[in-house]
């Protein structure tokens, strides 16, 4: 896979749960810095303090080869028990110029969820890119190893969301 392509990567889980649980623990931006191995803390900007388009919050984040760095992200979709999705940018200009422009994200991030049976799918995904992140400094350091830098990247964010995603379904299920 080449960063032209945009990189993509899902996951998803069956969680025995109702739909309005699963939806409470999937828009509580705060949760995932309990379960993922990347982000330390999250806070609401702006006043903010739910989701809503438009809304931003900031990501504190860790990775053991690039240090911590801080992002800002805005709900670009929200589609009440079904869609909750955001666009990760870099406002303090770790990998160039600070943007707060979700048209070019340093990434986007993505929940979908629907009634499966007695509970309910949720799909988590992330497309990397276009915007600048530790990915492309990695690929102007590495130019000619771009697909096994896109593959490391993905394995480690795959990682991250079958997490994320574990402790979610396990919250959900123990609140049944």
């Amino acid at each position: 896979m080449r960063f032209s392509d945009g990189p993509t990567v899902h996951c998803d889980v069956h969680v025995e749960a109702a739909v309005p649980r699963v939806w409470e623990l999937v828009t509580d931006i705060r949760l995932p810095a309990r379960l993922s191995p990347e982000l330390r803390r999250v806070e609401w900007l702006g006043g903010a303090e739910r989701p809503s388009v438009g809304a931003r919050f900031a990501g504190y984040n860790h990775h053991q080869q690039l240090g911590e760095w801080r992002t800002v992200s805005q709900v670009v979709e929200l589609d009440e028990q079904r869609v909750f999705a955001w666009a990760v940018m870099d406002a303090d200009g770790r990998y160039g110029e600070p943007t707060l422009d979700p048209a070019g994200p340093m990434a986007s991030w993505r929940y979908e969820l629907e009634s499966e049976g007695g509970g309910a799918r949720l799909r988590q995904s992330v497309l990397v890119g276009p915007g600048r992140s530790g990915v492309t400094l990695a690929l102007e350091r590495w130019p000619d190893r771009e697909e096994e830098v896109i593959a490391f990247r993905m394995k480690e964010l795959r990682a991250g969301m079958e997490a994320t995603l574990r402790g979610i379904k396990a919250l959900a299920e123990e609140g049944v």
